[in-house]
């Protein structure tokens, strides 16, 4: 597994019904990984890194404060799978109880949450070698 940081956050509003990207940034490296996601999830994760108070919480918002007063902990994420052109990936919890939960998810909810719960974010080096670019 390869640990990687959000590097950059590609939303065109103006095309709402468009795809819009997210790059991921080896951590200690120079490969990049596309992901497309939807606008909605775009601007979770884009309100989160710049820090943007919101009236309400956003779905991510909802999901982390759910976890953190169960008293779970979201250990880290992991993109470990693409098939036919989509990304899989898994939430690793750490319940109150000490068992670890691997849960599916979609990569785009699994960053935003990531990001809201200052949790890890990998890659699974054969998912790298498919899509990767350097920079």
């Amino acid at each position: 597994m390869v640990e990687m940081e959000l590097y950059e956050i590609r939303i065109d509003e103006s095309h709402w019904h468009q795809p819009q990207v997210i790059l991921l940034k080896e951590k200690n490296g120079n490969r990049i990984l596309p992901i497309v996601i939807g606008l909605f999830e775009a601007q979770s994760i884009y309100i989160k890194v710049k820090n943007i108070p919101t009236l309400r919480p956003y779905s991510h918002d909802l999901l982390a404060n759910m976890l953190t007063q169960l008293g779970g902990r979201l250990e880290r994420i992991v993109i470990d799978d693409l098939k036919a052109e989509t990304f899989y990936a898994k939430l690793f919890i750490h319940t109150q109880q000490g068992t670890e939960l691997m849960i599916d998810s979609r990569p785009s909810d699994a960053i935003a949450l990531a990001l809201r719960s200052s949790a890890p974010i990998y890659v699974n080096e054969e998912v790298l070698d498919q899509v990767a670019s350097e920079d």
